[in-house]
């Protein structure tokens, strides 16, 4: 049902991409600049003015889950003040915490509750939501709010998320990160997998099609790769229509039976497979890695001797070796992917599959 011959061909890719979902994950670059001016205009400082009980991670339903995971796995275990992601606001929750929340509902009733709750308990509450509805309502005039300014559709606000999460972290003294050159990367990535780019050429395409026809293995080979994959599998589900399974590879490995199909994919035992049994066939592992060091690459080829078939995904060469740069680009490259197979498979307008409603 792929019409793969349609990702190198922009004029018919323009008029498939009726919605320009296109154009819409490739401003990644414009959310992060946009984040950060609002949370200039906020003020975030006084969020250093000592340092919390406890930071709680309000990941609700969408791109807050795997947002949530990846500042978490950035800060490491060494993160010097308690980090708790939950859905809903921790009965503990007082006056010397700091909560940050996200949600792809503005009338989502748990997030105003709890933000409602956090606020009346003089908790500091930074919510990434736009200012309209019950969510913003519970915090007026109590929360700090960095609302989105570019109009994109909730699955593709990864960069808006990250960013205002990354200013909460910063303002603790929990991370460093430089948003210019974050914005930068992220506009580098988008001129990557532009739509008159060749597949050859054009990561976002290449990964698209190594997706396709397969039900993908997302397994990120430390805590940052992983949260990076739980990301790309929600682009996949929410544009593509494509169930994933993610797990870190530690835990990948101990589920031996799955572990040991994924081993036989495209390996001289896969040749000679059962024909009549083709589970392994509809299987393709992707290897998530964000690293670039030296103990991240010992890690990648000890993975892939493991699994020969595996395909690696990585930023590239060409991405420097900085976690948040890292993450952030293959992040992008999963939302321009995801498009870019929903267009061709026909779940987003395309010439397959009856059209999906996007939100």
């Amino acid at each position: 049902m792929l019409d793969d011959s349609l990702f190198d061909d922009p004029a018919r890719l323009a008029d498939v991409d009726s919605s320009g979902l296109l154009r819409l994950a490739a401003l990644s670059g414009a959310q992060v600049r946009a984040a950060m001016e609002t949370a200039t205009e906020i003020g975030l400082d006084d969020l250093a003015d000592g340092r919390p009980r406890a930071l709680v991670l309000l990941a609700r339903p969408g791109v807050g889950p795997a947002v949530c995971r990846l500042l978490a796995a950035l800060t490491g275990p060494r993160c010097p003040v308690p980090l708790v992601i939950a859905e809903s606001i921790p009965a503990w929750v007082g006056a010397l915490d700091v909560v940050f929340a996200h949600t792809d509902d503005v009338g989502d009733a748990v997030l105003a509750e709890s933000v409602s709750v956090a606020c009346r308990r003089s908790a500091t509450v930074v919510l990434a939501v736009p200012s309209d509805g019950p969510v913003a309502a519970a915090g007026a005039g109590r929360a700090k709010l960095l609302s989105p300014r570019i109009p994109v559709p909730p699955a593709l606000s990864f960069a808006h998320v990250f960013a205002a999460g990354l200013s909460t972290f910063a303002a603790l003294g929990l991370l460093r990160f430089d948003a210019e050159e974050l914005a930068d990367e992220l506009d580098r990535e988008a001129e990557r997998a532009h739509p008159s780019h060749e597949s050859l050429i054009n990561p976002a395409k290449s990964l698209a099609l190594r997706l396709a026809d397969r039900t993908p293995l997302l397994w990120g080979l430390d805590p940052v790769s992983t949260a990076v994959a739980a990301h790309g599998a929600f682009a996949l589900g929410s544009y593509a229509g494509v169930p994933s399974d993610v797990a870190d590879y530690p835990q990948a490995a101990t589920e031996r039976a799955l572990h040991r199909v994924a081993a036989g994919i495209g390996s001289e035992a896969d040749l000679f497979a059962d024909p009549e049994d083709n589970s392994a066939a509809l299987l393709r592992v992707f290897l998530v890695s964000a690293r670039h060091d030296a103990q991240g690459e010992v890690f990648e080829r000890a993975a892939m001797r493991d699994l020969p078939g595996a395909d690696l995904v990585t930023p590239g060469e060409s991405v420097r070796a900085d976690a948040v740069l890292r993450a952030a680009a293959l992040a992008t490259r999963f939302d321009l992917a995801a498009v870019y197979l929903g267009l061709a498979a026909g779940t987003l307008n395309g010439p397959g599959w009856p059209a999906l409603a996007v939100r």
